[in-house]
């Protein structure tokens, strides 16, 4: 019996239908938070409320569904993204009228948003990716905030005199350095500097250079590189449920094939020779 129910859960968790419903049900949630921003004529205020419970409702569903048709309940919880979905749920459960977690229940419930990367696999693809890079990435910014650093504290020091609220401090100096390496108006402030340093344009050219095209690209191939790796481990993962043979099984029989090959010819070598 209880076989016979886990795997009506499974394949309702694996149905694609079942997920797009997810999906929309995530949608709606998403559109009644944006709407409840507005303000709402008392009938409109109330089917918001009403819908708010019946996606609740239906959270709880499909978590539950998803608890069910995990064969090993324990291994359910180590998942981040089934931990992250129970709390989500569980505050969406806290009544929020008159109460004094009403605030910070409404603000957790905003997060119901980002189910949708839990749901969708190719989202949770990308966010592993993203945070799996982190450690490589955390050097690239590091080295980063040291050049912005010696840019600002230069500066501010050059610049400081021209316009004090663009180079004032070298705080207000790395918040000028940011507009410009997102080159939002960055020629008036270079061209406001030009006229008393008439090659301070080294100054802004080099730093753009440094940030918005080195570092940035070297960012980009580190999160490329890090879903590369992802891709192939979800490949290999995929590959050996199915029982289908990997690139590195394919590769390893290749090196076999041909040590065989040599082998044989070597053989047939000496025995020609005799």
């Amino acid at each position: 019996m209880y076989d016979t129910m886990q795997k009506k859960f499974i394949t309702l968790k694996d149905n694609k239908v079942f997920e797009l419903v997810v999906i929309a049900v995530i949608i709606a949630s998403a559109l009644e938070i944006g709407i409840k921003t507005y303000p709402l004529p008392d009938t409109l205020l109330a089917l918001t409320s009403y819908l708010d419970i019946v996606i609740t409702i239906f959270f709880v569903f499909e978590l539950t569904v998803r608890f069910a048709a995990e064969e090993h309940k324990r291994a359910f919880f180590k998942s981040g993204w089934n931990v992250f979905d129970s709390v989500v749920v569980a505050v969406s459960l806290i009544p929020i009228q008159d109460s004094e977690m009403a605030l910070l229940a409404r603000l957790i419930r905003i997060f119901r948003v980002l189910r949708m990367v839990s749901v969708v696999p190719e989202l949770r693809l990308l966010i592993n990716s993203l945070l799996k890079a982190m450690p490589q990435l955390g050097y690239v910014m590091l080295l980063m905030f040291i050049i912005y650093y010696i840019y600002a504290a230069l500066g501010s020091y050059l610049f400081s005199t021209i316009d004090p609220e663009l180079w004032g401090n070298i705080a207000i100096s790395m918040l000028t350095l940011f507009r410009v390496m997102t080159f939002e108006d960055w020629t008036d402030v270079m061209y406001a500097t030009m006229d008393v340093y008439p090659v301070s344009w080294v100054y802004f050219l080099t730093f753009i250079f440094f940030t918005a095209f080195a570092f940035l690209n070297m960012v980009i191939g580190i999160v490329v590189n890090v879903m590369e790796e992802e891709h192939s481990k979800e490949r290999a993962d995929l590959a050996k449920e199915t029982g289908e043979p990997t690139l590195v099984d394919v590769m390893r029989e290749l090196r076999e094939l041909k040590a065989v090959i040599a082998s044989t010819e070597q053989q047939r070598l000496e025995n020609s020779q005799r």
